[in-house]
């Protein structure tokens, strides 16, 4: 029945569970990861990295590497407009310059760079690299402004550099290309690419539509779109979802809202390695705040949200096989 041209299946051979990394700082934050929750669920083994692993090359050993709600730009999540007084905001800042210095950086964004940098070697050597929220647009922001300051003086101690939009090179960036930064440092957003503060979308109308690909031909999205449902509940994030017209043509928008037109789940290849991001926070609480508690999965057993991330741990153990020509 598989093999028959007549039915869109094919049959994957799981190699060996991969290793896999979950970079987090080691550090409480007052936000919960629902790729750690779904992984401590579903009896994954992960291993937490940050910041001094990555730099030391320790990403060498893992097969598959997870980004959350994580800032790459060293503007501390942009939450300097409503939480700059509260004491996690300031002892995260007090923290992050420590281990900045500690490892001979005198500025937390010149070390998130060149942990970005690092990551995105390991991309380009052959790791599977999957990120949600914050960590999706803030890797690729990072990426395009290399040897550039765009942080204000409330995040490193001095001004922006003079005209750095147009100084921005988009041929670094992984997925999005021509977005405009937010100047503005009290507002709780990176850039263009999200499309939180631009949707329209009522939450009981909040919905996006996975793609369907042949499993025959197209493995890799088959694989990583398989689901009980193509329609899956919306839920919201710093990075909520990708604005389309800022996605490079070599990126598959695998999911998107076909209302407005955003992207929620896109896929693309960076040299031996592979990427996914997937916009928003938790599937399974819509608008998850600061301090919220966290997701009871036992709940939700069921959530296709929840799927589509486990999918992205299975990928790495699939059999290699020859491209169909």
């Amino acid at each position: 029945m598989i093999s028959s041209p007549s039915q869109n299946m094919e049959a994957v051979v799981l190699e060996k569970a991969p290793k896999i990394a979950v970079y987090s700082p080691k550090d409480k934050q007052p936000w919960d990861d629902a790729v750690t929750m779904v992984l401590q669920y579903a009896e994954i083994p992960y291993e937490v990295v940050y910041d001094q692993e990555v730099l030391e090359d320790k990403l060498l050993l893992y097969e598959w590497l997870h980004l959350h709600h994580e800032d790459f730009t060293g503007q501390y999540g942009k939450f300097y407009g409503a939480f700059r007084t509260a004491p996690w905001y300031i002892e995260n800042k007090v923290n992050s310059e420590k281990r900045a210095k500690e490892m001979g950086y005198d500025k937390v964004s010149k070390q998130k760079l060149d942990v970005a940098l690092k990551i995105r070697d390991y991309v380009f050597g052959g790791g599977f690299m999957f990120a949600m929220c914050s960590a999706t647009d803030s890797f690729d922001i990072a990426l395009s402004a290399e040897g550039i300051d765009i942080c204000e003086v409330m995040f490193d101690g001095d001004p922006s550099e003079k005209g750095f939009q147009n100084k921005l090179d988009f041929e670094n960036t992984f997925a999005f290309t021509n977005f405009q930064l937010e100047r503005n440092p009290v507002v709780y957003e990176f850039s263009n690419i999200d499309t939180t503060r631009k949707r329209k979308v009522l939450r009981t109308e909040d919905y996006f539509e996975l793609k369907e690909y042949s499993a025959k031909w197209d493995m890799v999205p088959s694989m990583l779109c398989q689901n009980h449902t193509l329609l899956v509940k919306g839920f919201m994030g710093q990075t909520t979802a990708f604005d389309s017209s800022l996605i490079k043509p070599t990126v598959l928008i695998m999911g998107q809202n076909n209302v407005n037109g955003e992207a929620r789940y896109i896929h693309g290849v960076k040299g031996k390695g592979m990427f996914t991001f997937f916009g928003g926070h938790d599937p399974e609480d819509y608008q998850h705040r600061v301090g919220d508690p966290k997701t009871e999965l036992d709940l939700h057993p069921n959530s296709p949200g929840y799927r589509l991330i486990l999918n992205n741990v299975l990928f790495p153990a699939a059999k290699k096989k020859k491209q169909k020509t």
